[in-house]
């Protein structure tokens, strides 16, 4: 319910203003722990991709120490971490068999600065509007490629210049195996594997160690006790490091392979960087920090990128697995990011006898590893779902073949095939049901499908009843034109014709130009077509009311409609009825609703609505209730409970409270109506879930924020209500709680983390009854925990384990988002 003009106004920065001032980062405890593990996640990472694309080992060295110091300082995600890409992989090691290891340096410049220019031009949200069947297919290809060129130095061998070339190569290289690259590439597969599963407490303490790096150490061990004379890491000298030199070559060929570098980079960067934001949720909003500056990060991983060039380093971007191992070891900005950086740089100049005691079969397991995992079983699920595992498996099989930039665009053209297939695929069927004929569109009403929808609609015999079924989401004007000449011409001859959807719910006649302001859940003080607009209403009240003080003073009378005449228009009030003396306090405020419209929109639904529902009503008021929920919501005006729920008369039994606020039993309150309401709702009515619905915006939690029960002041009703929300404050306050959020994304403010948190606290007010606490034990009673976002018009239900109260402690409290296509808890609602 909105009552912030109760409390004082916030103090907090609005969302749209300017962005804080840039301050030194600030290191912590968690940021010097979480560098250090990060770092060393990263050097041996580093390496096993430089080994990866034949690149010089200190280029990848140089390529995380700049990605972790640059970008870091100058990018847009603070809990990411930048390195050398495991999605460029197969891009670089091509560009340097055909280009050589300087001019690859050149054309990672050439894309940093295309980057730059992307990210001034705040092309970045808009990157991420591509197809995830196409993003997560690259990356697939990307991981395959990976995947069998490292499998060639796992047996001891040497990749090829492409996924096909090591594929068809394989045979081979398996016939002359050797004995001790394998055993070393299996060590360090089952270490990586297993790291993480050690049991017991001992366990628990060697996990404090990144699994990459113990692998690479234990096979390092192991390697050169067994095997002294595997092949091993081989650092140059600092002294023969070569610098970039310009790009030679046709044009057309460097502007493609800046392009791709530019796009697979970018992509990947934007992918973790919202993959992070995810993961960081809580501790991005103890800090302050909203969402991720996509823009500014792809400024940062240019700049990175430009530097990384011009320094001999692989080319930059953004890795999920490094930015969530940096907030799992407790980083809280991007201190632990840059110090990672560093860390990088001081190994490149005091490690290199160590580093090169690594076996190259260790990274080139490590890194094959890595390309496995980035072929995710999850989204080809997710995919499939969609139906759009076509455009995922051509875009893989096209990276694999034919490459990154020719994958892409093949898989482009599949997904923009497919959704013309789908747009104009439309099944049109006419069939005898019950003494009336019933024409059914599956699919989208294009003028394609024009022609067919004639030819079924010229089946129906004249003066037949006939019922069109539309089921899609898209109707054109040649579609709609078609339809309405063949109503008009049914009607007719005799027949009858009625629009319907697949559920059957009737399909009423578009609104036409006079009554444009009429559409479903339109609010009610809109409801009144023959009105003019609202500015119109509010010149012409003022213009009357400034005609009128000077009238007075004049001794003449301007037009006030006294009640009996017929007006001329410009006085008369909204809904006909007579308009009142002018206040003595200016002119009125001509918006507000008044008890005319209130009259109106009861009149409205005696017409409208009452002969269609007084069936079922009398049904009801025969039979008695018989709800199957109980829909426990705030009093604020825009939840409008049977729109959002879709449902109807006898469905829910519905209680309605500032700041949907459940009393503990036996709480100082005074007021026992949401007792009883539940006590009668579970004892009597035997309903069979319980749902506590909260809401965006809600001016009882930003009360709650703003003046805490316990502050002074004047105990009003409204404070000595808002009491009952006190324990949702401290539950958000407490550090044992973990912060309740919404999937996918941050909590806007504290207000809407309120909002979020004291639904997950209302629901064990819940359980603190006795009578649902019974029910509940005996398996007859559910709880639901619902968030409805007003402005986005969206509802997001709270996770099964954080309802039944069988989250863990550390567990998280996450709102899925409730989509459209899929039915929510309140499926028992009868519509």
């Amino acid at each position: 319910m909105s009552v912030s003009a109760y409390v004082p106004t916030r103090t907090d920065p609005p969302a749209q203003g300017p962005p804080p001032p840039r301050r030194r980062p600030r290191i912590t405890g968690g940021d010097l722990s979480a560098s250090i593990t990060v770092f060393l996640i990263a050097v041996p990472m580093s390496l096993g991709l430089a080994v990866a694309m034949d690149a010089p080992l200190e280029a990848g060295l140089i390529a995380a120490a700049v990605g972790g110091i640059v970008a870091g300082l100058l990018g847009g995600s603070p809990f990411q971490v930048s390195g050398p890409s495991a999605g460029l992989t197969v891009v670089t090691a091509e560009l340097i068999q055909r280009y050589g290891w300087r001019t690859t340096c050149a054309i990672t410049v050439c894309a940093g600065l295309v980057q730059i220019a992307l990210g001034s031009l705040r092309a970045a949200r808009s990157a991420l509007a591509v197809s995830p069947a196409i993003v997560h297919g690259t990356l697939a290809g990307i991981g395959v490629a990976i995947a069998l060129a490292q499998l060639h130095v796992v047996l001891g061998g040497s990749p090829g210049s492409s996924a096909v070339d090591n594929a068809l190569a394989l045979p081979e290289q398996i016939g002359r195996i050797g004995p001790e690259a394998p055993l070393v590439g299996a060590l360090t597969i089952a270490v990586l594997m297993l790291w993480p599963r050690l049991p017991g407490r001992t366990g628990r303490a060697l996990r404090t160690i990144p699994a990459a790096l113990a692998c690479v150490v234990i096979a390092t061990g192991v390697a050169a006790v067994a095997t002294p004379g595997i092949t091993r890491v081989d650092l140059p000298s600092w002294s023969t490091h070569v610098l970039p030199e310009a790009p030679r070559g046709a044009v057309l060929p460097l502007v493609a392979a800046v392009l791709t570098m530019t796009l697979v980079a970018g992509l990947e960067s934007l992918l973790s960087a919202v993959a992070v934001d995810k993961l960081a949720g809580d501790r991005a909003r103890s800090s302050g920090r909203r969402r991720s500056d996509l823009d500014r990060e792809l400024r940062g991983q240019g700049i990175a990128n430009v530097l990384s060039g011009l320094l001999g380093g692989l080319a930059v971007s953004g890795g999920a697995v490094r930015g969530s191992a940096n907030v799992r070891a407790g980083a809280t900005g991007r201190a632990s990011t840059v110090l990672h950086g560093a860390w990088v740089l001081l190994a490149a100049w005091l490690l290199v006898p160590v580093l090169e005691w690594i076996p190259l079969a260790a990274l080139g397991a490590l890194v094959m590893m890595v390309g496995i995992q980035m072929v995710s079983f999850a989204h080809i699920r997710n995919v499939h779902k969609h139906r759009e595992f076509l455009v995922y498996g051509t875009t893989v099989a096209g990276v694999v073949v034919l490459g990154v930039l020719y994958g892409v665009l093949i898989g482009i053209a599949v997904a923009v095939a497919v959704a013309l297939h789908r747009l104009a695929r439309t099944r049109i069927t006419v069939e005898k049901e019950d003494g009336r004929h019933r024409v059914r569109a599956r699919g989208q009403l294009t003028f394609l499908a024009v022609p067919r929808l004639i030819r079924v609609l010229h089946q129906v015999p004249e003066g037949a009843i006939c019922v069109v079924e539309l089921d899609g989401s898209f109707m054109d004007h040649a579609a709609y034109e078609a339809l309405h000449e063949w109503q008009t011409a049914h009607t007719a001859r005799g027949g009858t014709a009625e629009f319907t959807g697949r559920s059957g719910g009737r399909i009423a006649e578009p609104a036409t130009e006079t009554h444009a302001c009429c559409r479903p859940w339109t609010p009610w003080r809109n409801h009144h077509c023959g009105e003019r607009p609202v500015e119109e209403r509010t010149q012409q009240a003022q213009g009357a009311s400034s005609a009128e003080r000077a009238g007075a003073g004049a001794g003449t009378d301007t037009g006030r409609d006294t009640g009996t005449g017929t007006g001329t228009g410009t006085g008369q009030p909204i809904g006909g009825a007579p308009r009142s003396s002018p206040s003595p306090f200016g002119p009125a405020d001509v918006r507000r609703p008044s008890s005319s419209q209130l009259a109106s929109g009861l009149s409205s639904f005696q017409r409208n609505t009452a002969p269609l529902v007084r069936n079922e009503l009398a049904r009801l008021a025969r039979e008695g209730q018989r709800p199957s929920q109980l829909f426990l919501t705030c009093a604020d005006s825009r939840l409008v409970t049977s729109m959002i729920t879709s449902s109807g008369p006898g469905d829910l039994f519905t209680v309605r409270n500032v700041g949907n606020l459940v009393p503990l039993p036996g709480a100082d309150c005074g007021d026992d109506s949401v007792a009883a309401a539940i006590e009668y709702a579970v004892g009597v009515l035997n309903v069979e879930s319980i749902t506590v619905c909260g809401h965006s915006g809600c001016g009882a939690m930003q009360a709650l924020l703003n003046s805490p029960p316990d502050a002074a002041g004047p105990a009003t009703p409204l404070r000595r209500w808002l009491r009952h929300g006190k324990p949702s404050l401290e539950r958000m306050e407490s550090p044992s709680h973990p912060w309740a959020r919404i999937s996918g994304r941050l909590p806007t403010d504290a207000v809407e983390q309120l909002c979020l948190t004291n639904v997950v606290q209302q629901l064990e007010h819940l359980r603190a009854h006795e009578a649902v606490a019974r029910r509940i034990a005996d398996g007859r009673l559910e709880l639901h925990g619902m968030y409805f976002h007003v402005g986005e018009a969206q509802a997001y239900l709270l996770a099964d384990a954080a309802e039944a109260g069988t989250a863990s402690g550390g567990s998280e409290e996450v709102f899925d988002r409730v989509p459209a296509t899929a039915p929510t808890v309140l499926d028992g609602a009868r519509t």
